[in-house]
């Protein structure tokens, strides 16, 4: 499993980080969790083809993890007619549908009748290749919020999403902790980053820590964590950086 961040930055781009995309990639096979930037612009420069985006995973509706969402199936009506892929949606897919089709019927193309498939607990997506459990968080309240597990190639990873302001020990699905985790991927955008150490200090669970959607201004205690889990590896993610597991 390759998984690379199109983009991490939090509510808006930073200079040199975009907002929230992030490809996954099991052979030739690609799925998106959350599309908050050009992600058709992405893998046009890495030479990856858009018709091989199986499906797209939105964590939740806010625009930074959503605004690239209409550009990506507005180039697959008209370009890329090959490319057909499923799109997640936490909240009534239908209105999701009335919405993109009006913003693109205004280019003067018709989208095509993708797949949009409502988001909901409980696993969500298992082609034989990827499989994806989705977690209920507190995040947002108009529509819901979601933290996914992403399993593949016998391999175990967590997105956190966006979890709400009173922090993880409130909302980090502390399940996917009962066995073996190779990666959790969880963000510091709405708290320090330090919040999360009750929860992973000790457990041998989880081999490796990512923070990405963290903010500048918790940024140091991206860094102390480091620092504060020493038996697991902690980085933070950057546009363009890769993990290959």
């Amino acid at each position: 499993m390759k998984i690379t961040f199109f983009g991490s930055s939090h509510g808006y781009p930073e200079p040199h980080r975009r907002c929230s995309s992030t490809l996954i990639e099991v052979g030739e096979n690609r799925y998106f969790i959350d599309m908050g930037t050009m992600s058709s612009e992405g893998l046009r420069n890495r030479g990856i083809p858009i018709e091989s985006v199986k499906a797209i995973f939105l964590t939740h509706m806010h625009g930074d993890h959503t605004n690239g969402v209409i550009s990506f199936l507005d180039i697959c009506s008209w370009k890329f007619l090959k490319a057909n892929p499923k799109v997640y949606f936490p909240c009534d897919p239908e209105k999701a549908r009335g919405v993109i089709n009006d913003w693109i019927s205004l280019t003067g193309t018709k989208m095509r009748p993708f797949e949009f498939l409502e988001v909901a607990e409980g696993v969500i997506y298992d082609d034989g290749i990827i499989k994806l459990t989705a977690f209920k968080t507190l995040h947002t309240s108009v529509t819901p919020s979601y933290a996914y597990l992403v399993e593949a190639e016998g391999k175990r990873v967590l997105f956190s999403g966006d979890l709400c302001h009173k922090g993880p020990k409130e909302d980090f699905p502390l399940s996917v902790l009962e066995a073996p985790l190779d990666l959790a991927i969880c963000e510091a955008a709405h708290f320090k980053a330090t919040e999360y150490l009750p929860l992973f200090e000790g457990n041998e669970n989880l081999k490796m820590l990512c923070f990405n959607h963290y903010s500048d201004r918790f940024l140091e205690s991206v860094i102390e964590m480091t620092r504060l889990l020493p038996n697991i590896p902690v980085t933070r993610a950057t546009d363009d950086m890769i993990i290959t597991l």
